[in-house]
């Protein structure tokens, strides 16, 4: 199956969640798309290590998540009804434009830093 591509604002970002005695993690992150009539929420799944790049995410940022289905069936026991689930597994994200709550980067501050013209006897903080 090949892998697919959904852009959206960042509507949330949810905390990591591990589950099982091996700690399997994840993170959901609910995309927001907007239309003529209602908003489209999409959430996505980020799996494992994918949970950590989730920090670079900002809510308000307009994001590219390339994500593959993953579906699974489920029987709690041969007499019940089956039951099919479908998740979509993000496994990477371009952001496309921030969402301006952040004024300037770390680099940019530092750079600051480093060019202000300090006084002798002036302390840098």
């Amino acid at each position: 199956m090949s892998d697919a591509k959904v852009r959206g604002i960042v509507h949330f970002i949810d905390e990591t969640k591990s589950y099982g005695q091996k700690g399997f993690r994840k993170r959901m992150v609910v995309l927001e798309q907007k239309n003529d009539r209602f908003p489209n929420y999409v959430p996505v799944e980020f799996m494992q290590d994918g949970c950590d790049t989730v920090n670079d995410l900002n809510v308000g940022d307009d994001v590219e998540v390339t994500y593959r289905l993953a579906g699974r069936k489920w029987q709690k026991d041969p007499s019940a009804e089956v039951r099919y689930f479908l998740n979509a597994e993000a496994y990477s994200f371009k952001v496309m434009s921030n969402s301006g709550g952040e004024s300037g980067s770390v680099d940019d501050a530092n750079r600051e830093l480093a060019e202000a013209d300090y006084d002798e006897g002036d302390v840098p903080f």
